[in-house]
This record gives C-alpha cells, sequence and structure tokens, in this order.
C-alpha cells in the first residue's frame, strides 16, 4: 500500500474491456451485501453468532424483535442498495450534468416509498428530506445544522458507488460526481470524505488490470481530497478521518489471517456504525481481507455487527466492480432478484452504455 496520489482519468479503451460485466458485479453484490446484512444490522457479533447459529452465510428474514422485521422477508433489500440503484438512475438520465437538484429529487422520490423510506431513512437523511419538501436550496441543505453529528453519517457514501461506475477509471471525476451526490443530504467534510472514498475506489475497481492496491490508493485519495471539498465549499464536522481509520483498516486486512480475528478487529478498532468514519474505513477493510471477491467481502461485513447493511452494501460496491459479474454467486443474485421488484441487469445496461 502506497501514500495516495492524484489520480489520473483513465481514457485508453482497451483498459475497459470487462466494464460492462464489472458494472453489473458492482450493482449486483451491493445488493447482495444489503440484503445478506439486512437482517444483521444492529446486533454485535456474538448476538449474530448465537442468533443465527454461527455466522451468517445465507439470507435470513429479520428476527422478530428486529425494528425491521414487520412484512420483511428473505434477501429484500433496505435503503441503503434502493438508493445506489436509484442514483444509477439519475447517471443514465443526466450523464455527467447531474446536479444537486437531480439528487434532491431522487431523494424525495425515494422518500415515497413506503417499503424503506419509514424503517430505515437515518436522521439526516429524515432532515434533509423535510428541509427539501419546505423548498430548501439542494445545493446548501446538506452544509446546514450546527450539531457535530448532522451530516457525518454514511447516506451519502452508501449510494456514493453509482458515481464511481458513472467514470471509469477517472477517480477524480467521481469525487467531483460524489460531491454533488451529498449536497442535498450529507454536505460535510466527513460525509463528502465518506462518499468521494466510494466513489473513487469503485471508479478504479472498473479499470481491467485494476489491482486491490490500486483501489486502496484510489480510495485513500478520494478520502482526503473528499474530506477537503466538504470542508471548503460544505461545513467542517469534528469527526475521526476516513483516511486514518481506512489506513488502519487496510493494516489489519493485510496482517490478520484468521477471518473471526479479522471481523472482530474491525468491529473494534475501526467501528462499523453509522458514522461515515465508521462504516466506509471497514468497508474497505473487508475488501482487502477478502482480496476483493464479491461473496467474500460482503459475508465479512455482514457479520461485523452494527450497520451491516450499509458496510455490506458499500464493500460489495467495490468488489463487485474489482472482480466483475463473473465472481458474483448466481443462486444470491437469483434470491435478491426474486424477492425485490428490482432487474439489477437493466439498469447495468443502460449505465454501461451511458458512460462507455
Amino acid at each position: 500500500m502506497t501514500e495516495p496520489t492524484a489520480t489520473t482519468p483513465q481514457t485508453d479503451p482497451t483498459r475497459f474491456t470487462r466494464l460492462e460485466d464489472k458494472i453489473l458485479g458492482s450493482l449486483a453484490t451491493a445488493v447482495i451485501g444489503d440484503a445478506l446484512g439486512a437482517p444483521t444490522e444492529t446486533r454485535s457479533i456474538p448476538q449474530i453468532r448465537t442468533l443465527f447459529g454461527g455466522p451468517v452465510t445465507e439470507f435470513h428474514k429479520p428476527l422478530a424483535d428486529s425494528p425491521y422485521s414487520k412484512g420483511r422477508h428473505a434477501a429484500q433489500i433496505t435503503d441503503d442498495s434502493s438508493q445506489l440503484l436509484m442514483l444509477a438512475e439519475v447517471f443514465i438520465r443526466t450523464g455527467t450534468a447531474i446536479t444537486p437538484r437531480d439528487v434532491a429529487d431522487m431523494i424525495l422520490e425515494w422518500s415515497t416509498n413506503t417499503d424503506y423510506f419509514p424503517h430505515f431513512a437515518g436522521p439526516t437523511t429524515r432532515r434533509a428530506v423535510a428541509a427539501l419538501k419546505e423548498g430548501a436550496d439542494p445545493e446548501t441543505i446538506g452544509a446546514a445544522g450546527d450539531e457535530a453529528t448532522t451530516g457525518a453519517s454514511n447516506g451519502a457514501a452508501m449510494r456514493a458507488g453509482a458515481a464511481g461506475l458513472a467514470h471509469p477509471g477517472d477517480v477524480n471525476g467521481a469525487v467531483q460526481a460524489a460531491l454533488i451526490t451529498a449536497r442535498p443530504s450529507h454536505f460535510t467534510s466527513v460525509g463528502v470524505a465518506g462518499a468521494a472514498a466510494v466513489a473513487g475506489a469503485v471508479a478504479a475497481a472498473l479499470v481491467d488490470d485494476a489491482t486491490v492496491t490500486d483501489v486502496v490508493d484510489a480510495f485513500l485519495w478520494a478520502a482526503l481530497e473528499g474530506e477537503r471539498l466538504g470542508r471548503e465549499l460544505g461545513r467542517e464536522v469534528p469527526a475521526p478521518s476516513v483516511y486514518e481509520r481506512a489506513k488502519r483498516a487496510a493494516e489489519i486486512a493485510i496482517t490478520e489471517r484468521d477471518q473471526g480475528r479479522l471481523v472482530t478487529r474491525i468491529a473494534a478498532e475501526i467501528g462499523t456504525g453509522l458514522p461515515a468514519a465508521e462504516a466506509v474505513p471497514a468497508a474497505l477493510g473487508f475488501f482487502v481481507a477478502a482480496a476483493g471477491d464479491p461473496w467474500l467481502t460482503v459475508q465479512a461485513a455482514a457479520n461485523a455487527g452494527d450497520d451491516t447493511d450499509t458496510v455490506a452494501c458499500m464493500a460489495g460496491s467495490i468488489a463487485g466492480a474489482f472482480s466483475g459479474f463473473a465472481a458474483v454467486p448466481r443462486d444470491k443474485y437469483a434470491q435478491v432478484l426474486e424477492a425485490n421488484p428490482i432487474d439489477i441487469a437493466d439498469v447495468a445496461k443502460r449505465l454501461y452504455e451511458t458512460v462507455r
């Protein structure tokens, strides 16, 4: 792992011969991770192993005492990948001309879905939705507020993989797009840092010959650049550094060979909760530990406790972009398609046609 440097766009088309497969792989793995981590969300690692009879390796229906159990079934997705897919649709419509207004309209449309918004929206997203409904400016509303936790959660990062998919190989372009997607809700130093890191990593992972090190370097550079942009253009909030915690998460992933201890250490030393400074670096750690394997990445994230669906969705978007759909387990993919009214392949195809 090297120190991050500004990554220049990769414009050579011969470096993207697998692009459509990788876009589909990213979306599919993000959805699988979201669905796998949904029933383990809010649980600790010991609770997960006790309640589910060991590490979760299959989709489960949320347990009866889960705050999200009513009317939900195994393999259903949550706010994380539902917003990711909707944001991908925005990029399909707008391409590189996406605006904060486009993103705000997407968030408002998403908030009308009773399967997602009432159950899963966090406090920052709820605040943003309420303000946007009152006519707040989507360019600036995400920076409003004076509480340290407002805008510092992972709501922008969870959907930011779409910004990376829209900018294959162009890490800086992905960061700029992530900034736009964060403006209506999480326009802060740490909120943008988290979104930029995920988007930058996905963009780098789409290159044919990308290595795990390439993806890590892009993630780290994007985290620093996103923090700078969020601080200078939005609002600075007191929070741990996404960049520093991500470096530590990657170090743990490289040195810890035991899977059980790895998951425990990431949860204990980095955190897997709602703050972007926890969930986003943890996602990188699980990607590195699995060497980019889609299923191993999301399985580790789903068993790490706390905000498992979000971490698995973000980590899955990176791993799927890196390894491609060819590495995605077909049985898991079929299960999420059966459980949700979504057509991932169609979204991926149209996004590919937009960006190729």
